[in-house]
């Protein structure tokens, strides 16, 4: 399958995340996004360097000039459980407006045509690493990187997208 591109619309999935009241949800891609402009971001793996020190940070602190610009929602997702993107996202106390969604097996990111395939590493398949900016379910814009790169996927490039 081809990555998911311009003009394509987000399909659907389920994800896992915690709650405000630290309840275990599946929730729905499109419930999150329809109707809305968001940003799908996402990540190889929780707690990697480029992810933990560089990917998550710029989305937490850009968030409110996102939101500035119109952004509804800021959705992370990563192939890992949810008590590990609990975990992770317990580590940045800062953060208001990103949502940790787990993508358990990988079934959304293979969805979205974004797998990456780390076993050579010792990581199994994981997701390429990635920003869609979308704006009820279509996607405006898809800034996808090359192995594991981080060039486009920023927050900073969707300011300026936006």
């Amino acid at each position: 399958m081809a990555s998911i591109g311009v003009g394509d619309t987000l399909p659907d999935g389920q994800l896992g995340w915690f709650d405000e009241n630290d309840q275990l949800q599946q929730v729905s891609v499109h419930v999150l996004a329809a109707g809305k402009k968001v940003i799908l971001f996402g990540v190889p793996g929780a707690f990697t360097p480029t992810c933990s020190n560089q990917h998550v940070p710029g989305f937490i602190t850009q968030a409110e000039q996102l939101k500035a610009k119109g952004v509804d929602e800021i959705l992370l997702i990563s192939v890992n459980d949810p008590f590990v993107m609990k975990a992770w996202a317990n580590t940045y106390p800062e953060n208001k407006h990103v949502k940790f969604l787990a993508d358990g097996v990988g079934t959304y990111t293979k969805a979205l045509g974004l797998e990456l395939d780390l076993t050579e590493k010792g990581l199994g398949v994981r997701s390429r690493r990635f920003a869609l900016l979308a704006d009820n379910l279509k996607v405006t814009v898809a800034n996808i990187e090359e192995g594991g790169q981080f060039t486009i996927s920023g927050a900073e490039e969707i300011l300026k997208a936006l």
